[in-house]
C-alpha cells in the first residue's frame, strides 16, 4: 500500500527549466530506488533517472547533463530538474519506487510535461 503523487508537469518554452516532485506515502522501506519515467506519443515508456535511498544516481544519456535526480528521505520524495528542455522532452513522466527486499514496484498517475518553441 503505497501511493505516489506526482505534479510540477506544465507547458514550458524550449531551453527552459521545470522541477518534478513525487511524494510517497503508505508503508515506504528504507531500501528502495525511485525513478522518473516517461512516455511521448507513439512511444513506449523509458527510463530517465533512478535514483536508491542511499544516493546512488543512474541517468539515461538523454537526461545526463541536462536533468538532476535527488530525494529527500524524511519526506519521501522524489525531485526531478529538468534544464535545456526541448521538444523532445514532452511526454507524461511518471514516479515509480521499488523495494529491495519485495522486488515489489508502484505508479504514480503522472504528470504533463510539454515543451514548446
Amino acid at each position: 500500500q503505497v501511493q505516489l503523487v506526482e505534479s510540477g508537469g506544465a507547458l514550458v518554452q524550449a531551453g527552459g527549466s521545470l522541477e518534478l516532485s513525487c511524494v510517497a506515502s503508505g508503508s515506504i522501506s528504507a531500501g528502495n530506488v525511485m525513478g522518473w519515467y516517461r512516455q511521448a506519443p507513439g512511444k513506449q515508456r523509458e527510463l530517465v533517472a533512478t535514483i536508491t535511498s542511499g544516493g546512488r544516481t543512474n541517468y539515461a544519456d538523454s537526461a545526463k547533463g541536462r536533468f538532476t535526480i535527488s530525494r529527500d528521505n524524511a519526506k519521501n520524495t522524489v525531485y526531478l530538474q529538468m534544464n535545456s528542455l526541448r521538444r523532445e522532452d514532452t511526454a507524461v513522466y511518471y514516479c515509480n519506487v521499488r523495494f529491495f527486499i519485495s522486488n515489489s514496484g508502484y505508479w504514480g498517475q503522472g504528470t504533463q510535461v510539454t515543451v514548446s518553441s
